[in-house]
């Protein structure tokens, strides 16, 4: 697979989502527009089955793999830190994960500009024969990394 294809397929991206935001009226626009809910704080095997499936068969899957926005909101349950369900829905589909670095949400009620830029494709084959948990943690690390650099260049 092309890089080019991995970041820009040609239907709407899949976007794996928590719970909340598929209530009415914003659920039913969520699910039209490809997205599969997500039940937080627990190991969600539907929505992994599902991701695992899509990234199978060529779709990019959206995913924000640090479980929450970094800065506190009205309401904030959850720190934001690095999970490593991308990564394992990576590893199991065998396909490779793709950074994107994102400036200017904070913004984004004022209708302020949003920049993004996405890394090169992170092959996590090498990381096959570890421990699943490992290499999990391994790629998870790599993406870290990728979406760091990025993040500084559209900061």
């Amino acid at each position: 697979m092309a890089a080019r294809d991995a970041v820009l397929p040609t239907s709407l991206l899949p976007v794996h989502g928590e719970g909340g935001a598929f209530w009415f009226p914003l659920g039913p626009i969520i699910r039209a527009g490809g997205a599969f809910q997500v039940r937080r704080g627990e190991q969600d095997e539907e929505a992994v089955a599902t991701a695992v499936a899509l990234a199978q068969d060529g779709q990019a899957i959206v995913m924000f793999p640090e479980g929450t926005r970094r800065r506190k909101g009205l309401r904030k349950k959850h720190e934001a830190r690095w999970r490593t369900g991308a990564a394992r829905i990576a590893l199991e589909a065998h396909v490779p994960l793709v950074p994107a670095g994102i400036a200017g949400t904070e913004r984004l009620a004022r209708l302020g500009p949003l920049r993004l830029a996405y890394g090169a494709p992170i092959q996590v084959d090498d990381l096959a024969d570890l421990p699943k948990g490992e290499a999990a943690r391994i790629a998870t690390d790599r993406l870290a990394d990728a979406v760091s650099v990025l993040e500084q260049r559209v900061a």
